[in-house]
């Protein structure tokens, strides 16, 4: 079992999303997250718990940047009940796999200032 654990200001997002550089966006997250994510008032906190729960994946696996790793590498997706799951592609799909890793268990939350994600990564017993 392996934990992770991250928080992202609201504001951060803001100036991520608001960007002129629009494909900032499409480089963080996956097509099926934005639209997930949706319009309106909560999509800047729907981004910022995807954005915050990548962040604890990767601490979870002992990840960083550089390792040939990329946001959309880590995509958060909702099960039919709804709750957030973890989808790995690519690197970080064989390095959990190294690690043992073969299901996560998700969870978010935000207020209007900062999202928290918290992610264990279970191995098979």
């Amino acid at each position: 079992m392996t934990h992770g654990v991250d928080l992202v200001d609201i504001e951060d997002m803001h100036r991520l999303v608001e960007t002129p550089l629009g494909s900032q966006l499409h480089r963080t997250f996956t097509q099926g997250e934005l639209d997930a994510c949706g319009e309106g008032r909560l999509r800047l906190e729907r981004l910022a718990g995807r954005l915050a729960t990548k962040e604890a994946v990767m601490k979870a696996l002992g990840l960083g940047f550089g390792d040939g790793v990329g946001f959309p590498d880590i995509e958060t997706v909702n099960l039919d009940s709804g709750a957030p799951t973890i989808v790995l592609h690519n690197r970080v799909a064989e390095m959990a796999k190294q690690a043992g890793v073969d299901r996560w268990l998700v969870s978010t939350s935000h207020t209007d200032k900062v999202a928290f994600a918290s992610v264990i990564g279970l191995t098979a017993a």
